[in-house]
């Protein structure tokens, strides 16, 4: 079995990447028959992109805080932990984002895309799905597509709900909506188009963020669900990402 391991830049991570290269070897990509992810779940977005479309599953291993994509920090029998890893697939949301200027960009997301406000003043974004505008106006600090793998992370902060992993839905969260003052958002199907048109952009500049990708300045931005992109993502039994999503609604 010839593992790739990748490591976060943190000490602790570094220090595990030198003791299991020792111990198990370290293959190159290209080689290998499993990817091995030593940090903190949001190295383990970076890696995600890194293996996508390829055919080999990650691993994650938690050398950083959360690690809610991630198992235990535990070195011994990785080879077992390897060959009994249960697969969850992972399909990342489509980003294009036309900024002001007419530039389009494109980018990738497996946790969530985001519009949130650059300056002291509120963005005013309308909202189209499936090219049906449903709000003509929302006044907020921003917005937020989750996928359901993501919808524990920053769409949980912003009070939206978690789905399962199976679901095939959406969450499209507002971040602190002041008008219309009761909306919490919506439940999507998972081949919507989502539109998300920036009114006023000279005076409200808002920027858009696919996972660890930025665009600054943006006047609209399109988001769906590629379901012809995939990563695979392992994890030990009875602690599989459909699990830990339900686990997650029972946390106090």
């Amino acid at each position: 079995m010839k593992i790739h391991f990748v490591a976060s830049s943190n000490d602790t991570a570094q220090l595990a990447l030198e003791r299991l290269s020792q111990r198990y070897g370290n293959s190159q990509i290209h080689n290998a028959d499993f990817v091995v992810c030593l940090g903190g779940d949001g190295f383990m977005l970076e890696a995600l992109h890194k293996v996508l479309d390829r055919s080999i599953a990650i691993y994650g291993m938690n050398y950083g805080t959360v690690g809610f994509l991630m198992n235990a920090a535990n070195e011994e029998d990785l080879l077992r932990r390897l060959e009994n890893a249960q697969p969850s697939v992972l399909h990342p949301l489509h980003m294009t984002a036309t900024t002001a200027s007419g530039a389009v960009r494109s980018a990738l997301a497996f946790n969530d895309v985001f519009l949130f406000r650059q300056t002291r003043q509120t963005s005013r974004i309308k909202i189209e799905i499936d090219g049906r505008t449903r709000l003509e106006e929302l006044i907020c600090d921003g917005i937020i597509v989750s996928t359901p793998a993501g919808s524990t992370a920053y769409n949980l902060s912003a009070h939206g709900p978690i789905v399962p992993l199976s679901s095939n839905i959406l969450p499209l969260t507002p971040i602190s909506a002041f008008r219309p003052r009761r909306w919490r958002g919506a439940l999507l199907p998972s081949t919507a188009v989502v539109k998300l048109t920036l009114l006023d952009t000279e005076k409200r500049s808002t920027a858009a963020v696919a996972d660890f990708t930025e665009i600054r300045d943006v006047a609209e931005v399109v988001v769906r669900e590629d379901r012809s992109r995939k990563a695979t993502i392992l994890f030990d039994p009875d602690h599989g990402l459909s699990e830990r999503i339900i686990a997650e609604q029972f946390v106090a």
